[in-house]
């Protein structure tokens, strides 16, 4: 079998020899892909990362992993777990790839303590565009590109090798639903959640009179397990129950079994058609190649017209500074509507960190308010209309929008948020050939 060593020089030599014939932009050959960005078909030259998929090293006792780019957290929550230890932060999914939530903005229940993905990333190993590789730490020559890299979506170079900080896992995790009536009271009690001796906070709006936050706490033992990976679906369970117990593996994958709840769309909560697709096909896999077979073939669409909607996909990440999270919910329940909403509470670890296409206040608790549907109005609007809406409000709280879906900003208000002096630094730097697109070329432009 090949080593790291061996993929690495093997992947730089197909990029150095096809950047040096000029041409199509660069695009990731790989398995799976958590964007949610539609784009207009376009000549690419396709680099096959595939092969990055390897959890090189892990240490329980200093607690740290090291793991290649392309690798998912669903295998690399395997290898850490079976040593006693997990990743700081594991977003939602099985598929995300750990390469993809550097690159991008992961998030989870754990981050009111650990922050997102990049806060506990020790060093990078980035392939750039001409085909050279180099290692990013917080205290070497590459600072710059280990802080710039985060949210940059692959635009300054791919990560080939990560090591990641880890955390000490017990076997179960309890844990206990507080339910709040009003918004106010809810997000108040939210920070307080966040200042106590929690492992994992996060909670769920089903309405605005229906507001529950959900704490974790590790557990040794734990008088029975609930299994939600089948007959059973977890979100309703936080309606039905006060206390609960998880084994930790079933935890950090609650929300994969369906898609949060978005499986809904897919009719797989309906108990028929649950049993007929099977254990096998309830994650978030086969969800997003059932989504991306709809969009290519346009069905839905094709509905809506014959039922006189004009619909809009709405699929964001949103993160509001907490003190301004009850307006962000009011406005949000008015104007777009969409229930139930994920709420994640996160604030920086390192109080002095700057990551400059990502400048949440570090001093800051956020609220990341997650919403992933469509809205469906009886009379058409401009394209973008509802998604717009929410990037103003977003601006006008002080909040910051992840970029892993469709965004409507104008150039000049997208590089006046994202840093764009420091963003055209890291560019002429890293990348000064141009051999990836810009970040407001792949996150906004569709083409």
């Amino acid at each position: 079998m090949d080593t790291f060593e061996d993929r690495k020089a093997q992947l730089a030599r197909a990029l150095g020899a096809a950047a040096g014939r000029g041409g199509a932009p660069f695009r990731l050959e790989k398995d799976t892909s958590n964007l949610f960005r539609d784009r207009a078909e376009a000549p690419r030259q396709r680099l096959n990362v595939r092969e990055f998929h390897h959890v090189l090293s892990v240490s329980a006792v200093d607690r740290w992993v090291e793991v290649e780019g392309m690798t998912s957290y669903e295998t690399l929550v395997d290898a850490t777990l079976a040593q006693g230890v997990m990743p700081c932060v594991v977003p939602q999914l099985k598929s995300i790839t750990i390469g993809g939530a550097i690159a991008g903005v992961g998030i989870e229940s754990s981050s009111f303590r650990h922050g997102l993905v990049h806060e506990s990333i020790k060093e990078l190993e980035v392939l750039l565009g001409d085909g050279s590789t180099v290692i990013a730490r917080p205290d070497n020559a590459h600072r710059d590109l280990f802080y710039g890299f985060p949210n940059s979506y692959g635009t300054l170079g791919y990560v080939l090798r990560a090591r990641a900080q880890a955390i000490p896992a017990k076997a179960f995790v309890r844990l206990t639903h507080i339910r709040h009536a009003e918004a106010g009271a809810f997000f108040a009690d939210l920070a307080r959640r966040c200042e106590s001796d929690a492992d994992f906070v996060d909670g769920v709006v089903f309405g605005p009179s229906e507001q529950v936050i959900t704490v974790g706490h590790f557990a040794d033992t734990a008088p029975y397990a609930s299994d939600y990976t089948f007959e059973h679906i977890y979100y309703r369970s936080i309606r039905e129950r006060q206390e609960d117990y998880l084994s930790t593996h079933d935890y950090i994958w609650r929300w994969d079994t369906d898609w949060f709840w978005c499986s809904k769309n897919l009719y797989a909560q309906n108990p028929f058609v649950r049993r007929l697709l099977g254990r096998e096909r309830l994650n978030s896999i086969f969800y997003t190649r059932v989504m991306r077979w709809n969009s290519r073939v346009g069905l839905t669409r094709r509905l809506d017209r014959l039922l006189g909607k004009h619909p809009e996909s709405v699929i964001q990440d949103v993160d509001i500074p907490i003190a301004r999270a009850p307006e962000f919910l009011e406005f949000f329940l008015r104007e777009i509507d969409i229930l139930p909403l994920w709420i994640c509470p996160f604030r920086s670890p390192n109080k002095g960190a700057y990551w400059p296409l990502f400048p949440a206040d570090p001093a800051t608790l956020f609220v990341n308010f997650g919403f992933w549907d469509v809205v469906r109005p009886d009379e058409p609007h401009p394209p973008g209309h509802f998604n717009r809406q929410i990037e103003r409000k977003v601006q006008e709280l002080g909040g910051l929008k992840s970029l892993y879906s469709d965004s409507y900003f104008p150039q000049d208000e997208f590089w006046s948020i994202y840093d764009k002096q420091a963003y055209d630094a890291l560019k002429a730097k890293y990348d000064p050939n141009g051999v990836f697109k810009n970040l407001y070329e792949k996150t906004v432009l569709k083409e």
